[in-house]
């Protein structure tokens, strides 16, 4: 499983409003990452499981990330180098991410949550 690599100020976990990550973000080129790398989210109100997938894609815009639900939905984030880490590729709703420790991130758009793999340089 490919892992987000981020940098932070602090040791504390951070929450950032309006769609934008709280440090730099870069991932692997690897395209997709394999079938049964599942990552763990939820859709609405229902309980964290692991049910998703990722799927890169290296556009004109960048590096995209598609999150992919069991039931069709999806999402789409796009990896910034600009300092933000990573925002909402499309769709009306903003992501928000709070760094979960050294080896995750969650990120959540309206009511759906995820949590994905990444390795937090401080």
């Amino acid at each position: 499983m490919p892992g987000l690599v981020l940098a932070a100020c602090s040791g504390a976990p951070q929450q950032s409003g309006n769609s934008q990550a709280l440090a730099q973000g870069t991932t692997d080129q690897r395209h997709p990452v394999e079938d049964h790398a599942r990552i763990l989210c939820a859709r609405g109100a229902a309980p964290l499981a692991r049910r998703c997938t990722i799927d890169q894609a290296q556009t004109s815009r960048g590096l995209i990330l598609t999150l992919r639900a069991e039931d069709g939905g999806f999402h789409r984030l796009l990896v910034t180098r600009d300092g933000r880490g990573v925002v909402a590729a499309d769709g009306a709703e903003p992501a928000t991410v709070t760094i979960r420790g050294a080896d995750g991130i969650d990120v959540a758009i309206g009511a759906d949550r995820y949590q994905l793999p990444a390795t937090v340089k401080r």
